[in-house]
């Protein structure tokens, strides 16, 4: 039996939400294995337990700039420590022309577009500079270079999260509702084939545990765990999904495209943080109080 630490437990609450106590028992029941943890407290306690996925708390904006004709396009992340130097204008203003840059140059990684000059300075040297001006860390996080095979349409979202569309057919409208869908619905990938295997492995390992503990029959399980699956893929893949603004509620983005004589070549989604996780609860705090009430 491994050994549970509490830095195993607490790295378990911080990706899942869950109790602290339930986090405990999880790794304990998977012998330390924090992906089965994370899979027994999702029988467990349902979507409670994935709310992490969606916690956004690094600070920052994305920037996108797209060519006149549509046909090239770039989005950027630019990252700060708080929410008030992330409204600041010069930063505003380092993250727009970033993103000009790579439209322009297409850099092939961060390291080559720090090096690229606005105006007599590198990138980075920029970056420095603000850095002593505002006296908080910054950095260029990601980006995106696009080269559309139809046109590219956008949306940004109060600055943290942004949309790119390659849109072929349609019109303008058209690309500029995908893309706030996307930033609404926030799909994984356009279509099946784009969600990955272990993904879809693991909610099919899941659903089989959950309909096990709910006492459903062997022989059904395998049915039970298609249906999951599929539910999952209408949910993550941008053309099952039902188009936000749908008049029926039901129509799904591969119908109104359908309708409209037109595909969407590809799309690029950044959400400011994704994956940054910042420390926002005293841990130590937590065990003793959850000691002291046990001592009650």
């Amino acid at each position: 039996m491994a050994a549970i630490t509490a830095g195993m437990v607490k790295d378990l609450r911080e990706k899942t939400d869950a109790p602290m106590m339930e986090c405990k028992k999880a790794l304990s029941e998977a012998d330390g294995d924090m992906g089965k943890a994370e899979e027994i407290l999702r029988v467990k306690l349902g979507n409670k337990a994935t709310k992490a996925a969606s916690r956004i708390t690094a600070e920052g904006v994305v920037a996108v700039e797209i060519s006149a004709d549509g046909k090239l396009g770039a989005m950027v992340e630019l990252n700060c420590e708080t929410d008030f130097v992330s409204k600041n204008d010069d930063f505003l203003g380092l993250g727009a022309e970033v993103a000009k840059l790579v439209v322009s140059q297409n850099p092939a990684d961060v390291e080559a577009l720090s090096a690229l000059k606005i105006g007599d300075k590198t990138v980075e040297e920029t970056r420095s500079a603000l850095v002593g001006k505002i006296g908080e860390n910054m950095s260029i996080r990601r980006f995106v270079r696009i080269d559309a095979q139809g046109a590219l349409s956008s949306y940004i979202h109060g600055s943290r999260i942004g949309v790119l569309v390659d849109l072929v057919g349609g019109d303008d409208q058209l690309g500029k509702d995908l893309a706030m869908h996307i930033a609404a619905s926030k799909p994984k990938a356009l279509d099946a084939s784009g969600v990955p295997a272990e993904l879809l492995e693991a909610e099919r390992r899941i659903a089989i545990e959950k309909a096990r503990e709910g006492g459903k029959p062997e022989n059904i399980l395998e049915k039970i765990a298609e249906g999951t699956v599929q539910k999952y893929l209408k949910d993550v893949t941008l053309l099952g999904q039902v188009f936000v603004k749908a008049e029926d509620g039901k129509q799904t983005i591969e119908q109104l495209l359908k309708a409209r004589n037109a595909s969407v070549a590809s799309f690029t989604l950044f959400v400011v943080g994704e994956g940054i996780e910042k420390k926002s609860s005293d841990f130590a705090a937590e065990v003793a109080a959850q000691a002291a009430a046990a001592q009650k």
